[in-house]
């Protein structure tokens, strides 16, 4: 038996590892070659929490509810202000890439006589798809802590760093 085990005292406390997240106000550099950075620990239960529903509203509400989540949360975390901002981001690509290929469907139409509806209607059910898919694993990577960016997404509203 140890010292501290037989005088019935408490071990002596492990020193803490410095996490380079926790330093840092602004979420991490993304890196050039992928879209996720893992979490180092430094983001709480609570966090990892609101930025899973952010993601989750945005499937069920659209952008609303992301909007109204967002500016209710953003200042309380760097976590959730970054998933926010991706969300919305997101949310507002697909609203554009939505409406431009209506616009295209309709000519598309016009022109082909309505024979390109054959074409256009699996490609815009293909990008309602793929939001939806996402949508999803961006939910699951903020329940993970992960800072995850969306793929083809044009960031209207920048990440404050």
């Amino acid at each position: 038996m140890t010292d501290n085990q037989s005088s019935g005292g408490t071990p002596p406390p492990q020193p803490q590892e410095e996490n380079p997240y926790l330093a840092s106000s602004a979420p991490p550099e993304m890196p050039s070659n992928g879209h996720v950075i893992v979490n180092d620990g430094g983001v709480t239960p609570d966090e990892k929490t609101m930025g899973m529903l952010i993601h989750l509203l945005a499937i069920l509400t659209g952008f609303i509810g992301v909007l109204i989540l967002w500016l209710v949360k953003k200042d309380s975390s760097k976590f959730v202000d970054f998933h926010g901002r991706e969300s919305l981001n997101f949310m507002i690509s697909i609203l554009i890439y939505t409406v431009a290929l209506s616009i295209l469907s309709v000519v598309v139409v016009f022109v082909t006589a309505g024979l390109g509806m054959i074409l256009m209607f699996p490609l815009m059910f293909v990008v309602g798809i793929g939001a939806l898919v996402c949508e999803i694993l961006a939910c699951i990577a903020a329940n993970r802590g992960e800072w995850h960016q969306y793929p083809f997404t044009l960031r209207l509203i920048p990440n404050v760093r």
